[in-house]
């Protein structure tokens, strides 16, 4: 299982590496015009250019996530699976719409379940991506008889994607309602346990991030759903705001972005394998100047969630902390976009807000705990952050391929392998060609080394990694030719 959730997490760090460059143009435009943020006022024609570009991306994670997901969860990376996630992700949206189910139901939209006004979301398209994949890497082969002969192969996964789309959103019909009607009970539930309330609230926010369902969640604490409504009260904009409790659960988000998670950051490069580290700082430090600019925390929290799930949930007990702490304090913030320093600085003067300032020692405090609880677990329990996954050993970035004829070297490595018809899965990490075969005993070691590799390795009965060095690339993509 934690195989399968590290190799889901690094099928996403395709579409979170675009996602900070998105938040960082909001973040400019947000600096420009901060009418752009409350939706008041007329906005300058750039920084409404600027945020929209970034909205682009940001406000369309769930599609960017199913395809990241599908390539990279497939068993050679083939652009069709691709399509297959687009065709399911088309498919479910498209079907779970209220217009649609409005119609299906014979009932009028406004009386559509609410829930499926929020089917855009992160686990929808992590789900879409799996369905592409897994029919892909099962159906990628298929032989049909001579009529249907067009539809064979890759050609027949994107219609049974769409017939197995089908299933998976008529359970999701009955289904996700109940789920985001749960969370949203649940959070009117905790609503008069004060600052204790916001410290549940904080925590679940963040567990709920890698699905999505944070929405139903901070629907309750930030709008009207439940008459708290604390976002819009503590910028003035309805009545009801009271000084010293409005903001509550905003308040203690900003020492997380703007310094916790960014420490959490120096943690993982600190700890990342040395000649790792400079590809986990370029990864991560982009992510890190997004959080603390802009509060857009996704790029830096998916770098991380599935590869180390175990670290994510003390992020989000810290992030429940952090609420309730400053929940018991003196001290009141909040934003129109999220919690970095953009937000931070324009709500200084905002109707509710109470001491400001204070949030930059209770920041630097919350930063030290990060990095230290970050940096002690990350070595104790040797989670697999980025710059620290075991796709190879520590000296082999200076492996130098003997045979630099990247065909030979690919055949002579299959033949080793019992043939094509042996190969089940191709895959590659920086220095490793990785594979997963159906019978082991037709694997000849002998005749894979004699192709120049450095090594073979046999991690799992059905799995063999064939050391190669940095041009490992290259021999990937003559093998995943010649097993077509």
């Amino acid at each position: 299982m934690m195989k399968y959730l590290q190799k889901l997490g690094k099928s996403l760090m395709l579409p979170v590496a675009v996602l900070p460059a998105a938040g960082i143009l909001m973040g400019i435009g947000y600096w420009i015009s901060p009418s752009v943020m409350s939706g008041q006022g007329n906005p300058m024609p750039l920084a409404f250019f600027l945020v929209k570009a970034g909205d682009a991306l940001i406000g369309n994670m769930g599609l960017l996530f199913a395809l990241g997901v599908a390539i990279g969860m497939s068993d050679d990376n083939d652009g069709t699976v691709a399509l297959a996630a687009l065709v399911s992700w088309l498919m479910i949206q498209k079907i779970l719409s209220p217009d649609i189910l409005s119609v299906l139901q014979g009932i009028p939209i406004e009386e559509v379940a609410p829930a499926f006004s929020k089917m855009e979301n992160q686990a929808i398209g992590i789900l879409c991506g799996l369905i592409g994949s897994s029919v892909y890497n099962r159906f990628k082969n298929t032989k049909l008889p001579d009529a249907l002969a067009f539809f064979s192969g890759k050609r027949c996964v994107a219609i049974i994607t769409a017939l197995c789309s089908l299933v998976v959103a008529l359970v999701l019909f009955f289904v996700w309602p109940f789920v985001y009607g749960g969370l949203v009970k649940f959070g009117e539930s905790v609503i008069g346990l004060g600052p204790i309330g916001a410290g549940i609230y904080g925590f679940c926010n963040r567990i709920l991030i890698p699905t999505g369902l944070h929405h139903a969640m901070n629907s309750v604490f930030w709008f009207d759903v439940a008459d708290i409504n604390d976002l819009f009260k503590f910028w003035g904009t309805v009545d009801g705001a009271v000084y010293g409790q409005t903001g509550m659960y905003m308040t203690g988000f900003f020492p997380v972005m703007m310094f916790g998670l960014p420490a959490a950051t120096l943690a993982m490069m600190h700890t990342a394998k040395s000649n790792k580290k400079k590809v986990a700082a370029g990864l991560l430090m982009a992510a890190a100047l997004c959080s603390f600019f802009t509060g857009v925390t996704e790029p830096l929290e998916f770098a991380f969630m599935f590869l180390a799930p175990g670290l994510y949930l003390i992020h989000a007990i810290l992030t429940g902390l952090s609420l309730a702490v400053c929940a018991y304090l003196p001290v009141r913030s909040g934003f129109w976009f999220s919690a970095g320093l953009v937000d931070w600085v324009l709500s200084m003067k905002a109707p509710m807000a109470e001491n400001p300032l204070l949030l930059l020692p209770i920041g630097l405090v919350v930063g030290a705990i990060y990095y230290v609880i970050f940096r002690f677990a990350i070595v104790k329990f040797n989670f697999k952050t980025p710059g620290r996954e075991d796709d190879d050993e520590e000296d082999e970035s200076k492996v130098t391929l003997e045979n630099n004829d990247f065909t030979t070297v690919a055949s002579i490595i299959l033949e080793g392998l019992g043939g094509s018809e042996n190969i089940t899965s191709i895959d590659n990490c920086i220095t490793r060609l990785r594979l997963e075969i159906k019978d082991n005993t037709l694997v000849n070691e002998k005749i894979i080394k004699s192709a120049g590799v450095a090594g073979v390795i046999r991690p799992g009965k059905t799995s063999i990694q064939v050391i190669i060095g940095p041009q490992v690339q290259f021999v990937a993509d003559e093998f995943r030719k010649l097993c077509r």
